[in-house]
């Protein structure tokens, strides 16, 4: 017989959260703490969502993608989680660029940002500063007319140089492009500058472990392997349109309001459906963009085996002559970043493991519909490629190698159910779209990787924090005798 993942639970709860990514997480843990009645459903076997881990034989454990954020993310667990996480946040100081345009090493910060700037691409100060304090001034009421290359040829017409070493690396954090509104670029940007770039030590595993722990602490209900099938929404002269239930495995559990950190457009126009929305609503929906996807490529060392730590902690590396967003996204790869995992980045009990992750944007479209046999040898090239890239930084790396492997967008999509696999979710327009949905269904609330903006850790975690709030006023509105 089939093991029945909801035993025991409830027939009814104040709030649904559907998804464990870190803002359906976040999410869920604000809302048991307040002292709702949460249960929170994951459709995979792990939470974590993208923030999520693998192991293999060997004793080799692999994070997902890149997990460089930015100093905010201290702040943030530490008021929305706990101090015993957040106090396992740490600045990684050695980031490195090489391409053919530059090579360099910085503590990615707005004061040697500044340094390089002036120094080295030879930028007026006055200059500098006038572009870090615009980028910092931007906010989400801010005219989104403006693209950030528009915004590059303001400060640095004629520049790619320049555009490459400030635009790159938040394109990998995000998949924000030149044809995006500026303000997608100067709000993750400024954030990053404001004291450089941190990981959690520890690895991912240990993070989503002590999330689990405060999640259970504050009563929250978790259920894995539960997809949800249907968001119930019931209407009434009183209440109106509102959310009543959601189905999970053929089950009917009653709810007052419901939390997606599910995808978007899935949120939407599958578990709600058209039918119960506004007619333009919908609409508004179907023509908001699916961000891009990565792929990765994973390798472990033999045990014994060690990388110097001067090869960085993440390293920008491309072989194009210039800075392009459709380069970054090709199916032949001219850029990579690397992920550089040491035993103190992440401890392991028993013994020190050194690990590499590479990461590359990706296009859904050029993995979709090869074969399997096609698609199995392009996941082998890519990892064969990747090992001959990091032969050029680090000789010998291939031999030292123990296991290799790559994931896609097709595998994202598999573990997620992210439409195309998308790694960033929606483009900046799914913003929109995400918070207008409580006003077309009362009770019902999204929270995730929309607008480019609200992605990456800290962006989803902070989207968890103002989405939960939101729910935990209506809660006590509607509980309270006027």
């Amino acid at each position: 017989m089939a093991k029945d993942f909801l035993k025991g639970a409830a027939d009814e709860y104040d709030v649904v959260v559907i998804g464990s990514g870190l803002a359906g997480m976040t999410s869920a843990n604000i809302l048991g703490r307040a002292g709702h009645r949460v249960l929170l459903l994951e459709q995979h076997y792990k939470l974590g969502g993208l923030a999520t881990w693998f192991l293999r034989p060997g004793s080799h454990t692999f994070d997902i993608s890149l997990h460089g954020f930015p100093h905010g993310m201290i702040k943030s667990c530490r008021r929305y989680w706990s101090r015993d996480i957040s106090d396992r946040i740490v600045q990684l100081k050695n980031i490195r660029f090489d391409n053919p345009q530059f090579s360099l090493t910085t503590t990615f910060n707005r004061e040697d940002f500044t340094r390089l700037l002036t120094t080295k691409f030879g930028i007026e100060h006055a200059t500098v500063n006038e572009f870090f304090d615009t980028a910092r001034g931007m906010n989400f009421y801010d005219d989104q007319a403006t693209t950030t290359r528009q915004l590059f040829d303001r400060f640095f017409p004629g520049r790619d140089d320049v555009v490459r070493l400030l635009m790159e690396p938040i394109t990998y954090a995000n998949g924000s492009t030149l044809e995006d509104p500026a303000i997608t670029y100067g709000i993750v940007f400024s954030n990053f500058m404001s004291k450089g770039v941190f990981i959690y030590e520890g690895g991912t595993d240990d993070l989503v472990m002590r999330m689990k722990k405060e999640l259970e602490s504050n009563n929250v209900d978790i259920r894995i392997n539960c997809p949800v099938d249907e968001i119930e929404v019931s209407d009434s002269p009183i209440n109106g349109t509102r959310v009543s239930a959601v189905k999970v495995h053929g089950r009917r559990i009653k709810c007052r309001a419901v939390v997606s950190n599910a995808n978007l457009r899935t949120t939407v126009l599958k578990m709600l459906g058209p039918e119960k929305l506004d007619k333009n609503f919908v609409e508004e929906t179907q023509a908001v963009r699916l961000n891009n996807s990565s792929t990765q490529v994973y390798m472990a060392l033999k045990p014994g085996e060690e990388i110097d730590e001067s090869s960085g902690d993440l390293f920008f590396t491309s072989t194009a002559k210039e800075f392009r967003t459709d380069l970054l996204l090709s199916r032949d790869i001219t850029s990579r970043t690397f992920s550089f995992y040491y035993p103190r980045t992440r401890p392991h009990k028993k013994k020190e493991r050194f690990a590499v992750v590479s990461s590359t944007n990706a296009n859904w479209s050029d993995w979709a519909d090869l074969s399997e046999e096609d698609y199995l040898a392009s996941k082998q090239d890519l990892v064969e490629t990747t090992i001959d890239a990091l032969e050029k930084y680090i000789p010998g790396i291939r031999d030292k190698i123990e296991h290799a492997e790559a994931a896609t967008p097709k595998t994202f999509h598999h573990y997620t159910q992210h439409e195309m696999g998308a790694s960033f979710g929606t483009k900046f327009e799914g913003l929109g779209v995400s918070r207008a949905l409580p006003q077309q269904i009362k009770g019902m609330y999204h929270a995730g990787s929309v607008g480019i903006i609200m992605s990456g850790w800290l962006g989803a975690i902070n989207y968890g924090v103002i989405v939960s709030n939101e729910v935990d006023q209506a809660l006590v509105a509607e509980s309270t005798p006027v």
